[in-house]
């Protein structure tokens, strides 16, 4: 069993053009911990040429709020790509919804050859692993006091807060 206390995590979130399975990724969000503060990055995504422009749910968008004409003037999905190697290099990333994140990840990264597929651990399967008890409860309560906003940067950070909301709880517990 992996303990995830003591590793370099990015919590990673995406909105997509819809559920299909042949969507794609529209905006990203990395979170993580420093330095006792949580730092965010996120970025929306022009899409590929390789990617179906037809597969565009009004559904989806409704969801997030993100108008596909805002998408067209992104950040193209290499520089996008590059961003996210760089931010994630040398860490675990973590998702709360991992199947669909995967898709979207793999989709992104393959628009260059020849890259290693990143794998995402589920953000559950962590937290049960990492935290017991009440440290435990802090996490899902954390969660739950934060609305998820289905924007993929307040996403991200939001399962980055509840995660050094259970931290703080084991350290304050070790302290006592």
């Amino acid at each position: 069993m992996t303990i995830y206390i003591n590793q370099k995590i990015v919590f990673l979130d995406f909105e997509a053009s819809s559920l299909s399975n042949v969507s794609w990724p529209i905006e990203i969000g990395l979170s993580w911990i420093e330095s006792g503060a949580i730092r965010t990055w996120s970025s929306l995504i022009q899409p590929h040429a390789k990617w179906d422009p037809n597969d565009w749910s009004p559904q989806s968008a409704k969801v997030h709020g993100i108008p596909r004409a805002t998408i067209s003037n992104a950040p193209h999905a290499n520089d996008v790509l590059a961003q996210f190697l760089t931010t994630s290099a040398n860490t675990i990333v973590i998702s709360d919804a991992p199947k669909f994140d995967q898709r979207w990840l793999d989709r992104l990264m393959g628009v260059q050859m020849d890259l290693p597929l990143t794998t995402i651990e589920d953000f559950h399967h962590a937290a049960f692993a990492t935290f017991d008890g009440y440290a435990l409860d802090i996490v899902y309560e954390t969660l739950e006091r934060r609305r998820a906003p289905h924007r993929a940067g307040p996403d991200s950070a939001r399962l980055a807060q509840a995660w050094y909301a259970g931290l703080a709880t084991l350290i304050a517990d070790r302290n006592v």
